[in-house]
Parts: structure tokens; sequence; C-alpha cells
């Protein structure tokens, strides 16, 4: 990623300096919206109580992917556990090794591998059950993490169920998707900051239905949905014995 596609990684090192408060997150349709910076820095007692609950799922070897600043990780670093934190902004991981977490390293979802050995929990809070992108590709991901974890490991992850809005410009958008052969909920997207650009991706919010049709014959099945008031929800993802 160049310094230039790092919108998202500048924000939030601006941030970390005391400048910058929003970024700007911008869907192809042309929906354009602010987000502020602050809630990637919120500390324990702020969080969500379904992130809180969540982490108590968390055990042994933590992979925490799209960890941002690290807020979910240094977390569980304090408590004991072995956590490494990755992201594809080089400066969220500069954000995150000065704020403390100790494994932090600049990697795309799509080049996790073995050669990072084996972990318990997969972590993907902070909505980022996006990051699988389309169907497709969530197979292909769900089959590399089932060969970089261990026999009871877990995937935490949180999306946002799509179908909860009656916003006419969001119903617009699921029956564009569903006009082009996509998923309602498979947004593309990217963020700005000040004169920086992230390259568009896809992203993807799915109710819990689709989760669950998504992960058959995956190997992997959900143990349990953890709730919000919010219309955000968590998944614990349990692998599955052959």
């Amino acid at each position: 990623m160049s310094d230039f596609d790092d919108a998202f990684g500048h924000g939030l090192y601006d941030y970390l300096k005391g400048k910058g408060q929003f970024i700007i997150i911008e869907r192809d349709d042309g929906l354009i919206e602010a987000g502020r910076i602050a809630g990637y820095f919120a500390e324990y007692l702020d969080w969500p109580e379904h992130e809180k609950k969540a982490l108590k799922y968390a055990k042994g070897r933590v992979l925490d992917i799209g960890c941002g600043v690290g807020r979910h990780s240094i977390y569980l670093q304090e408590r004991g556990l072995d956590v490494l934190g990755t992201d594809i902004s080089p400066l969220a991981i500069k954000a995150c090794k000065l704020r403390g977490l100790k494994k932090a390293k600049v990697l795309p979802i799509t080049q996790i591998g073995r050669d990072l050995g084996k972990f318990d929990t997969i972590l993907m809070l902070g909505n980022n059950f996006g990051l699988f992108a389309n169907k497709r590709r969530t197979k292909w991901l769900l089959k590399r993490f089932y060969n970089i974890t261990t026999e009871n490991a877990l995937i935490i992850a949180e999306t946002r169920d799509p179908y909860k809005t009656d916003e006419p410009i969001h119903l617009k958008y699921h029956e564009s998707n569903r006009k082009r052969g996509r998923m309602a909920g498979q947004i593309r997207l990217r963020v700005r900051y000040k004169i920086y650009a992230d390259p568009w991706i896809d992203y993807l919010m799915v109710s819990r239905e689709e989760m669950k049709a998504m992960l058959k014959d995956t190997r992997w099945s959900v143990k349990k949905f953890i709730e919000s008031d919010t219309g955000m929800y968590i998944s614990v993802i349990q692998k599955k014995g052959f």
C-alpha cells in the first residue's frame, strides 16, 4: 500500500498525534458519511456491551485481523494472551506499536497463512466480518483459517444486518446489488482523509441467516450470536472436526 492509499491510516495516526477528528466513508453509489476517529481509540469502559461479552470468548493465541490501532489486541495482551495484530494499513500498525502492542504486522487478510503459526482465536471485531468481501472469498478464507487454527479454535466476527433499515437510499442500493448479482449487503466503499484515498474494496454485511448459509460446508459453524441494540451483532464461530 502506498502512502497516498493509506487514508485510513493517516486519519488514525493524525488523531494519535492530536490532529484529525473524522474520516470520510464513500460508497460507490455516491453516498458519503463522516466517521468519528475517536471510536477506534475508545477505552474499555466505553466499549459497547456486546464487544465486552464477545472478548470473554477469546483464548490462547489470538490473531486480530484488521486491528486498526489495536484497542482489542492491547486489551487482550494486557490480560496475558499472546496476540498478533494485522492490518493492511502501515500507519495503523505504526500506531499500534506506539500504543504498546508487542506483535503487529502489515498484512492483508488474503495473505494470512501458515507462516504465522497456529491460533486459538481469530478476532474480526469492529465490523470486520466485512473483510470477507463476498461469498466466494469467504469460503476460500475460511479454508485458510481452518489450516492455521487449533482443534477447538473460534472466530469472533462482528457485522451489521443490512436489512435492519428503512432508509430509501440503502434499500435502493440493496436492489442495485441484487440486479448486479451481488449480495444485498455487499458494499463497495473507500475511506478518504484530507488528500488521501484508500483503494475501493468490497465490504460484506450479512444477516444471521445469510451468515449461517455461507458457513455451510466450510467446517465452521455459528456457536452463538451476541446481540446489540445498534443493529450490529457478533458471531462466535466454532471450528468443526472432519
